[in-house]
Formats: structure tokens, C-alpha cells, sequence
């Protein structure tokens, strides 16, 4: 009995486990470095399908005489010294370079002004503040879809109201320098909305007691604006300027569906003229040129805002 007594009270041994594996999953998925990769992997995944490759394969194609059907061979820097000689090209990139400049200026003047004017109180803020943006919220092809029926030369409601004015309107789209200065009008009036809501965002988090102070001290609406609102949006201005100039220079459905590059290709930009030699005209190594043609450009853009950025925060 003292035995069995002995034996029941004897504390039970310890079993030995096995050390778990460094490549185990599960440890695997609880250090965050691991975990955090493994979610990124879907949405890297879609931009290397979606992004990745076919930028890559638009390099390969811009290196070729490859046709519609005809793979093509390996042509160097051909398709890129060819586009500097040819007029329809030089017409283009003065186009590309003209619209870019002229609509960026306007759209950064009007989106200050509005987003001055929507940061006052006044009835109906929020309704004014939605309406501002449907310009931009409408599709592209709808809006350019309407705008090419008030520019059209039987019918163009512009016209009719210049008329009751004494005033023979132009041929808007189809009379040189009109068409161009028509695309220009489209594009600041449906991209000054996204200057002016992202200035407004910008201004509501600027701290009310620097106008308080300045107030005091007897600053001017002007000097306040100028010392106080632009300093602290300038972020904000520089990162809205730099994605409407990369959006800009590619342009496409608003120059397609109101001038389709006319008349006499004296309305063409790189996306459109792209297409243009690339899909009517089979040209595929050509168009692939055309599109890569600014891209150089805009990358020191990018760098160099980017730059500047950082050596204002360092400052």
C-alpha cells in the first residue's frame, strides 16, 4: 500500500516537445514583416499583370517595326529619330506642351478662386460644395459628348447666343486657331473642380488664429491670403499640379470625341496621335514610340517635385 501510495503521489514527467520550425506557417504568419507581404501579394500581383508588363512590353514595342499582325524585329531608337522629323509629330508634342501649360495655369488661377470662395459661409454651403464637382465627377465622354453639340457649327447654342449679341460665332471646331482654343476651354472647366476641392481640403486644416492674428496686427484679406493660405497649401498645390500635368499630357477621350485629333491633325496630343498610328494605321512599334516619347519628361518631373518637396520639409 505504501507503494501504491508512493507511486499516486509521484509528480508526472514532463514531456518533451518538439521545437517548432523556424519555416513553420503559422510562426510564419505572426511576424508582421511575413504577414504584411503575404497581403500584399494580390494587389502586386494585378499591377504587375495590369501595369507592369504591358509598360515593359510597350518599351519592347516602341524598339520594333512591329505591325497589326507582324511581329516585327528589333529597330533600335528607329521609331524615335523618324518621329522628329516627321511634322504631324513636331505639330503634336507644341500641341501636347501648349495645352498642358496653357490649362494647368488656369485651372491652378480658377481652383484658388473658387476654393477662396467655398471657404466662406454662405446658404447652401454643402449644395454648392457638391455642385462644384460635377464637372468632374460626370464621365468624360458624356460631358465632351454635350459640349460637342454646343460647339457645332449648325446647332452650337454658343453661337445662337452670340447672335442675339450681333456677334457672328466662329466655327469652333473646324476653323484654326478655334478647335485647340475650344479643347482648352473643356479641359479647364471640367478640371478646375478637382484644383478647387483640393485646395478647400487643404484650407480647412489651416489653423484659424494665424488669421486671427494677422487680423490684430491689420493684414489685408490679400496679405493674409498671400502669407498665411499659399505658404501653408503650397504641398497641396505642388502634388494637384503634378498629377494634372501627367493626366493632362495623356489626354485622350476629351481630344477623340470632339476633334479626333482635326481638322488636318492640328488638334493631335501623344495619346491621341498614339492611337492614331498605332490601331487605324497599324503602325504598332510606331505608336508605342509615340507613347513613350514624353515619358523621360515626365519622370524628371516627378523627380524633381519630388525633390523639391523634400528639401522644403527639410528646410
Amino acid at each position: 500500500m505504501a507503494e501504491k501510495g508512493a507511486l499516486a503521489e509521484a509528480p508526472p514527467v514532463a514531456v518533451a516537445k518538439k521545437p517548432a520550425r523556424p519555416w513553420d506557417p503559422r510562426l510564419l504568419l505572426e511576424r508582421e514583416e511575413v504577414l504584411g507581404y503575404l497581403l500584399m501579394l494580390p494587389a502586386l500581383g494585378l499591377l504587375t499583370t495590369f501595369v507592369v508588363y504591358p509598360f515593359l512590353y510597350g518599351i519592347w514595342l516602341s524598339l520594333t517595326d512591329s505591325r497589326i499582325g507582324v511581329p516585327g524585329g528589333f529597330v533600335g531608337l528607329k521609331n524615335f529619330i523618324e518621329l522628329t522629323r516627321d511634322s504631324i509629330f513636331q505639330q503634336t508634342f507644341r500641341n501636347t506642351f501648349l495645352y498642358t501649360g496653357v490649362t494647368t495655369v488656369f485651372k491652378l488661377a480658377f481652383g484658388l478662386a473658387v476654393a477662396v470662395l467655398l471657404n466662406n459661409t454662405f446658404p447652401l454651403k454643402r449644395f454648392v460644395r457638391a455642385a462644384v464637382l460635377l464637372p468632374w465627377i460626370v464621365p468624360t465622354v458624356l460631358s465632351a459628348l454635350a459640349w460637342l453639340w454646343m460647339f457645332d457649327s449648325t446647332f452650337s447654342v454658343i453661337n445662337w447666343m452670340l447672335a442675339r449679341f450681333g456677334i457672328k460665332g466662329p466655327v469652333w471646331l473646324g476653323t484654326n486657331p478655334w478647335p485647340m482654343i475650344s479643347l482648352m476651354a473643356v479641359n479647364i472647366w471640367r478640371g478646375t473642380p478637382f484644383y478647387a476641392i483640393s485646395f478647400l481640403a487643404g484650407m480647412q486644416v489651416i489653423n484659424q488664429e494665424l488669421y486671427e492674428a494677422a487680423a490684430i496686427d491689420g493684414a489685408s484679406r490679400w496679405q493674409m491670403f498671400r502669407h498665411i493660405t499659399l505658404p501653408t497649401l503650397r504641398p497641396v498645390i505642388i502634388i494637384v499640379v503634378l498629377l494634372s500635368v501627367i493626366l493632362t499630357f495623356s489626354d485622350f477621350q476629351l481630344i477623340y470625341v470632339l476633334t479626333r485629333g482635326g481638322p488636318a491633325n492640328s488638334t493631335h496630343l501623344f495619346a491621341t496621335l498614339a492611337y492614331q498610328v498605332g490601331l487605324p494605321s497599324g503602325e504598332i512599334g510606331l505608336g508605342a514610340a509615340i507613347s513613350l516619347f514624353i515619358f523621360p519628361a515626365l519622370c524628371l518631373t516627378v523627380f524633381l517635385t519630388l525633390w523639391y518637396m523634400r528639401r522644403q520639409e527639410l528646410d
